[in-house]
Protein backbone atom coordinates (compact mmCIF):
# COMPACT_ATOMS: atom_id res chain seq x y z
CA UNK A 1 0.00 0.00 0.00
CA UNK A 2 1.38 3.39 -0.97
CA UNK A 3 -0.25 6.54 0.28
CA UNK A 4 0.53 9.87 -1.31
CA UNK A 5 -0.64 12.95 0.58
CA UNK A 6 -0.82 16.33 -1.08
CA UNK A 7 -2.53 19.69 -0.89
CA UNK A 8 -0.72 21.33 1.99
CA UNK A 9 0.51 24.88 1.89
CA UNK A 10 0.48 28.28 3.50
CA UNK A 11 -2.88 29.88 4.25
CA UNK A 12 -4.10 32.78 6.36
CA UNK A 13 -6.18 32.22 9.45
CA UNK A 14 -9.81 31.73 8.50
CA UNK A 15 -8.89 30.23 5.16
CA UNK A 16 -9.40 26.77 3.71
CA UNK A 17 -7.36 23.93 2.30
CA UNK A 18 -8.18 20.53 0.90
CA UNK A 19 -5.77 17.69 1.46
CA UNK A 20 -5.79 14.59 -0.71
CA UNK A 21 -4.51 11.10 -0.03
CA UNK A 22 -4.18 8.86 -3.04
CA UNK A 23 -3.91 5.15 -2.40
CA UNK A 24 -2.14 3.14 -5.03
CA UNK A 25 -3.65 -0.25 -4.19
CA UNK A 26 -7.18 -0.96 -5.33
CA UNK A 27 -7.93 -3.42 -2.52
CA UNK A 28 -7.24 -0.81 0.09
CA UNK A 29 -10.59 0.85 -0.68
CA UNK A 30 -11.99 -1.62 1.88
CA UNK A 31 -9.96 -0.09 4.71
CA UNK A 32 -10.86 2.66 7.10
CA UNK A 33 -8.74 5.77 6.67
CA UNK A 34 -7.55 8.48 8.98
CA UNK A 35 -5.80 11.81 9.02
CA UNK A 36 -3.36 12.70 11.75
CA UNK A 37 -1.18 15.73 12.33
CA UNK A 38 2.01 16.47 14.19
CA UNK A 39 3.25 19.88 15.17
CA UNK A 40 6.87 20.50 16.20
CA UNK A 41 7.50 19.26 19.71
CA UNK A 42 4.06 17.66 19.99
CA UNK A 43 2.71 14.15 19.71
CA UNK A 44 0.89 12.94 16.65
CA UNK A 45 -2.80 13.84 16.91
CA UNK A 46 -5.84 12.26 15.30
CA UNK A 47 -7.91 14.75 13.30
CA UNK A 48 -10.38 12.71 11.24
CA UNK A 49 -11.38 9.16 10.38
CA UNK A 50 -13.70 7.52 7.88
CA UNK A 51 -15.01 4.01 7.43
CA UNK A 52 -14.44 1.89 4.34
CA UNK A 53 -17.71 2.98 2.73
CA UNK A 54 -17.72 6.55 3.95
CA UNK A 55 -20.82 6.03 6.07
CA UNK A 56 -19.08 6.71 9.36
CA UNK A 57 -16.81 9.63 10.18
CA UNK A 58 -15.28 10.80 13.42
CA UNK A 59 -13.46 13.93 14.59
CA UNK A 60 -11.95 15.24 17.79
CA UNK A 61 -13.56 18.32 19.31
CA UNK A 62 -10.62 20.47 18.21
CA UNK A 63 -11.62 20.24 14.54
CA UNK A 64 -15.28 19.23 14.64
CA UNK A 65 -17.37 21.52 12.49
CA UNK A 66 -14.31 22.84 10.66
CA UNK A 67 -12.82 19.72 9.08
CA UNK A 68 -14.60 17.22 6.85
CA UNK A 69 -13.22 13.87 5.72
CA UNK A 70 -14.65 12.12 2.69
CA UNK A 71 -13.55 9.56 0.19
CA UNK A 72 -13.94 8.65 -3.44
CA UNK A 73 -13.70 4.87 -3.54
CA UNK A 74 -13.67 4.79 -7.33
CA UNK A 75 -10.57 6.98 -7.31
CA UNK A 76 -9.22 5.35 -4.15
CA UNK A 77 -8.63 8.78 -2.69
CA UNK A 78 -9.45 10.27 0.70
CA UNK A 79 -9.81 13.99 1.25
CA UNK A 80 -9.66 16.31 4.21
CA UNK A 81 -11.47 19.58 3.68
CA UNK A 82 -10.26 22.11 6.24
CA UNK A 83 -12.07 25.38 6.82
CA UNK A 84 -11.84 28.23 9.32
CA UNK A 85 -8.21 27.35 9.80
CA UNK A 86 -6.39 28.57 12.88
CA UNK A 87 -2.68 29.04 13.55
CA UNK A 88 -2.85 26.09 15.95
CA UNK A 89 -3.76 23.87 12.99
CA UNK A 90 -0.22 24.31 11.72
CA UNK A 91 1.39 20.87 11.47
CA UNK A 92 2.49 18.13 9.14
CA UNK A 93 -0.61 16.19 8.15
CA UNK A 94 -0.46 12.45 7.51
CA UNK A 95 -2.98 10.10 6.01
CA UNK A 96 -3.07 6.50 7.11
CA UNK A 97 -4.83 3.26 6.24
CA UNK A 98 -6.47 1.34 9.05
CA UNK A 99 -5.94 -2.34 9.75
CA UNK A 100 -9.72 -2.76 9.61
CA UNK A 101 -12.72 -1.45 7.71
CA UNK A 102 -13.17 1.32 10.25
CA UNK A 103 -11.10 4.21 11.46
CA UNK A 104 -9.69 4.66 14.93
CA UNK A 105 -8.31 7.52 17.00
CA UNK A 106 -5.42 5.23 17.95
CA UNK A 107 -2.46 5.59 15.60
CA UNK A 108 -1.35 2.03 16.36
CA UNK A 109 -4.44 0.78 14.53
CA UNK A 110 -3.03 2.04 11.24
CA UNK A 111 -0.45 0.03 9.36
CA UNK A 112 0.25 2.23 6.35
CA UNK A 113 1.18 5.88 6.40
CA UNK A 114 1.70 8.56 3.82
CA UNK A 115 4.71 10.83 3.77
CA UNK A 116 2.98 13.89 5.23
CA UNK A 117 2.14 17.31 3.85
CA UNK A 118 2.89 20.59 5.59
CA UNK A 119 0.05 22.92 6.51
CA UNK A 120 0.99 26.36 7.81
CA UNK A 121 -1.65 28.81 8.99
CA UNK A 122 -0.52 32.38 9.50
CA UNK A 123 -2.22 34.76 11.90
Amino acid sequence: VQLQASGGGLVQAGGSLRLSCANSRRTSSNNGMGWFRQAPGKEREFVAGISWNGASTTYPDSVKGRFTIFRDRAQNTVYLQMSSLKPEDTAVYYCAASRSSYSSRDASQYNYWGQGTQVTVSS
